[in-house]
């Protein structure tokens, strides 16, 4: 269920101004009914100032009026009130603690996932072309210690931004009419 934006001073705005009963106020707002008669006897919410949901386009007056006139009708939220949809995110802070392991992770993807381009992997792990050039032509400043390891293992990424990513590259390949490469087989443990 979608709330609205504020609902608390949704909700106060909505018991100062329409003749809504405490369950449809309370529904629409995602409280419990005793909350909003809280609200209403001034022991909640004291302070806080009424939020209008018709000015700020998630109800319409003609929706009020409907729902004042039948006390079991309930609000319906306007479709545009609904909060934008999540966006993908690119590049992100990685803390200083794995900062060292992010080399680590980059060989691991351009080893096993050679359809991935710079972009793709400088938009997983939150690194340059730069460094992943410097890692491929195995130039980067810790280059003897680099270790190919699985970047969702670090917590560089996610599962789901690496199989997202390795999907697009396929379909990448194959609209340009190429072979999709297979990963290399695993290494047995070393220590077996």
């Amino acid at each position: 269920m979608t709330l609205p934006l504020m609902p608390k001073a949704t909700a106060v705005w909505l018991i100062e101004k329409t003749a809504l009963t405490f369950e449809q106020i309370a529904e629409f707002c995602g409280m419990h009914p005793l909350e909003v008669q809280a609200i209403a006897d001034g022991e909640v919410a004291a302070g806080i100032v009424g939020y209008d949901p018709i000015a700020n386009m998630q109800l319409t007056a003609a929706e009020i009026a409907r729902c004042e006139k039948d006390g079991k009708a309930r609000l319906k939220l306007l479709p545009s009130a609904s909060p934008p949809p999540k966006k993908q995110r690119g590049a992100r802070y990685t803390p200083v603690a794995k900062r060292n392991d992010r080399p680590d992770g980059i060989a691991f993807l351009l080893r096993n996932f050679p359809q991935l381009t710079d972009a793709q992997i400088g938009k997983l792990m939150g690194t340059t072309k730069e460094t992943i050039d410097k890692v491929r032509s195995r130039t980067h400043w810790n280059s003897a210690n680099i270790k190919p390891r699985d970047p969702v293992i670090l917590g560089l990424c996610t599962q789901s931004d690496l199989h997202h990513s390795v999907m697009a590259a396929n379909d990448r390949l194959t609209r340009e009419g190429l072979a999709v490469p297979m990963p290399p087989p695993p290494e047995a443990d070393e220590a077996a």
